[in-house]
């Protein structure tokens, strides 16, 4: 379908890219999607592949042979799963007259790309967020626990028991050991206050606590036992456009996700949740960046977009923790 009021083709702008690189802006923002479900690149937007059911990864068969008798032989069945990728993309205009207006003060063309790309890096860590951040995904005692003493209260919270017994509760109902907490950047700042988190890192000769900013995302890992915290830090305007701004957090204060996070490329690597990214259409994971004209309005649109979808992969792979703030 031509674009309406455009006589002139799309073209590639991977000049405007160089501006604005993917992985050290989601750094910069916070964003931390593609840590908690890595990217999987696939050759079909859409498909029902398998995967190894979770009771075969422990799977000790018979392994003695008489002479005469044949070996013992697995008879597994993979699981079906579905993913199917979905276009996401934003266009922001470069009014001609404002290129002019603005040209020695400012770069237009960045701005729209880093406007352009911030709004389709947003809502694809909303949409991770919402699919790990997730009640109805992880219900049930082997899957999610409401804790006791919440986490900003310094004194009575007991984090380091809490992620422990999530963690056994992940042992328990997948033979998989968690190696990642999930959470936002206000319950991470909470954290560095608690009592029996200060004393375990001071304990441990991992450093000295007297402020909470000597307490590091790798410092609280090891007081956990964990490889990674991953700290999101990404905001969103909550607000209706037009209204005064309302930021909240991407990620809920109220979750800590305890869970096993894929750290390679195979499909096959039992985890919490995956990404799908489909680049046949020209998509890149960061978001394509084009430019084509709009005469009916003078401009040059920037826009960005990428063809995704966020899936998780073995529920059992993650316990959700609940009343993480007061």
């Amino acid at each position: 379908m031509p674009i309406s009021g455009s006589a002139a083709t799309v073209n590639l702008r991977p000049d405007l890219a160089a501006f604005f690189e993917y992985d050290l802006e989601a750094d910069k923002a916070g964003f931390v999607a593609t840590k908690v479900c890595p990217v999987v690149e696939v050759g079909l937007q859409s498909d029902n592949p398998g995967k190894l059911p979770l009771e075969q990864l422990l799977f000790a068969g018979n392994t003695a042979r008489a002479s005469g008798s044949g070996y013992g032989r697995g008879n597994f069945k993979f699981e079906r799963f579905t993913y199917s990728t979905e276009e996401h993309g934003w266009e922001e205009p470069v009014d001609d007259r404002d290129l002019e207006r603005y040209r020695y003060l400012l770069q237009a063309q960045q701005i729209a790309t880093a406007r352009a790309q911030g709004v389709v890096m947003r809502n694809a860590e909303k949409r991770v967020a919402d699919l790990i951040f997730n009640a109805t995904t992880w219900a049930g005692a082997p899957l999610t626990t409401g804790i006791t003493h919440e986490w900003d209260d310094a004194t009575n919270a007991v984090p380091l028991t809490d992620v422990e017994a999530a963690v056994k509760k992940v042992y328990e109902g997948s033979g998989l050991w968690a190696n990642a907490l999930v959470i936002n950047r206000q319950v991470f700042r909470n954290l560095r206050n608690c009592n029996q988190v200060i004393d375990r890192i001071e304990s441990a000769g991992a450093g000295s606590a007297t402020k909470a900013s000597d307490i590091t995302e790798q410092m609280l890992a090891a007081a956990f036992d964990l490889d990674y915290v991953i700290v999101a830090g990404g905001t969103r305007n909550s607000a209706n456009e037009g209204a005064a701004p309302t930021p909240v957090q991407v990620w809920s204060g109220e979750y800590a996700m305890v869970c096993r996070v894929a750290t390679g490329l195979d499909i096959r690597e039992a985890c919490i949740g995956r990404t799908f990214h489909w680049s046949a259409d020209g998509s890149s994971i960061g978001g394509t960046i084009e430019e084509y004209r709009d005469e009916t309005v003078r401009s040059a649109i920037i826009r960005v977009r990428h063809d995704v979808d966020e899936v998780v992969m073995y529920p059992q792979a993650g316990h959700l923790l609940s009343n993480i703030t007061t």
